[in-house]
């Protein structure tokens, strides 16, 4: 069917081109004439060389003695099995088998909803109410809002028992089969029954975009900025940009950067904020691929001189590492704390499938500044301090590292 097609586009073409050029006589070209029909032609030389390498390839790969094999299984199986099966789960089936091959924990498959769930996280935000549910003896209950979302302008508060969705009693569900109520398209409305103590509540209001916050921030005593960084999502870098500025109205001589239990995200949100701190000389990390290596420098114009302390232990990976190595190499004034980190050197990409699965694999390695390739050995911090206590809570009495960090600051 696509030579079918192609070779009727090659005709319907060369018929064009004669109707509107006359190519049957030369006689009627003048120079400008000649020039068009060159670049014309070019072009369609461009255009049909194209879909003859794709032909060739889709034909390479059809060759394929392994492509062969494959196809005749899913055709055996989808005419001749004897119960009834799903051709996606059959698709969605042989890529997980195809990736475990691999023997590679970063590269794996992830079925539609996990790649929906993995999507809103790196994309930092999603369509929805904007509260954090979690089941509970009682219920499903309201366990955080997030700021300037929907949820939180309607009215509702942390607490809350959610019993019913545009009518729909849902004191039983899950908290996953609830959520799944809640999201929907921007602008629909979604009608909520809540408890609140022994008063029953009911709001009506509008589905947003709501941005899911993964950067905080505070001031401690003698002028020390704090920002925590939870993972590099794709709005991580204004979030960050934005703390900081706020810390920097109120003059802070020495900031806290904490990526504890960060396991990493985008790459170019850890290069815009270490841009913040670097100059376009200073070159952050590498880039390893089957061509070569690729030097990733820093792109800002401005430089900050104040004391920084990068908080980091054992769950935090990748983007992670990166920011904490950069200023480990590069930063005069940086002191890296804590435990040591993960150990991901790896870099991964992602492909979407037609049925809304995701495929995830390994397809680069990244090293410090200095060259150095952390996976499986992660970043030594510069003072190594252990918590001990399972129970400790983040900048919290019992939290040694953030202790720490403040006491290096002060000095």
């Amino acid at each position: 069917m696509k030579l079918k097609r192609k070779n009727n586009f090659f005709s319907k073409m060369k018929k064009r081109f004669k109707n509107l050029f006359h190519l049957e006589d030369k006689s009627l070209f003048n120079i400008p004439e000649i020039v068009v029909v060159i670049v014309i032609s070019t072009l369609f030389g461009t255009i049909v060389g194209c879909i003859l390498t794709y032909g060739r390839g889709i034909a390479a790969g059809l060759d394929n003695k392994y492509v062969k094999e494959l196809i005749n299984t899913y055709d055996t199986i989808v005419e001749n099995y004897y119960g009834n099966i799903s051709e996606a789960d059959l698709l969605n089936a042989a890529v997980d088998g195809m990736v475990d091959v691999l023997g590679d924990q970063y590269s794996y498959y992830m079925n539609k909803s996990e790649t929906s769930d993995f999507n809103q996280t790196l994309d930092g935000s999603y369509v929805g109410i904007g509260a954090t549910i979690q089941f509970s003896e009682t219920g499903n209950k309201v366990i955080e809002l997030f700021e300037n979302s929907p949820a939180e302008k309607a009215g509702l508060k942390v607490g809350d028992i959610i019993i019913g969705v545009n009518g729909v009693g849902v004191s039983g569900y899950s908290a996953s089969e609830l959520s799944n109520l809640l999201v929907g398209d921007n602008g629909t409305t979604v009608e909520l029954k809540v408890k609140r103590g022994e008063e029953v509540k009911d709001f009506s209001f509008m589905r947003g975009i709501v941005t899911i916050p993964s950067v905080s921030s505070k001031v401690i005593e003698d002028k020390i900025g704090y920002i925590d960084i939870d993972n590099f999502a794709a709005n991580t870098y204004y979030q960050f940009k934005d703390h900081l500025t706020k810390l920097e109205k109120n003059k802070i001589d020495g900031l806290i950067i904490d990526v504890r239990d960060n396991t990493g995200g985008h790459l170019t949100q850890v290069n815009k904020i270490l841009s913040m701190f670097f100059d376009k000389k200073t070159l952050l990390y590498q880039i390893e691929t089957k061509n070569g290596v690729e030097n990733i420098y820093a792109t800002g114009k401005d430089e900050r001189k104040y004391d920084v302390v990068v908080l980091i232990n054992y769950s935090s990976a990748s983007a992670s590492e990166i920011l904490a190595s950069a200023f480990q190499d590069n930063y005069k004034n940086a002191t890296v704390v804590g435990t040591k980190s993960y150990g991901k050197g790896t870099i991964q990409s992602a492909i979407r499938l037609s049925t809304g699965a995701s495929l995830k694999y390994t397809s680069q390695k990244w090293l410090t500044s200095k060259g150095a390739w952390l996976d499986n050995k992660g970043v030594v911090p510069d003072v190594e301090v252990k918590i001990e206590d399972p129970n400790y809570s983040v900048t919290g009495e019992k939290d040694l590292q953030y202790l720490k960090a403040i006491e290096i600051l002060k000095k």
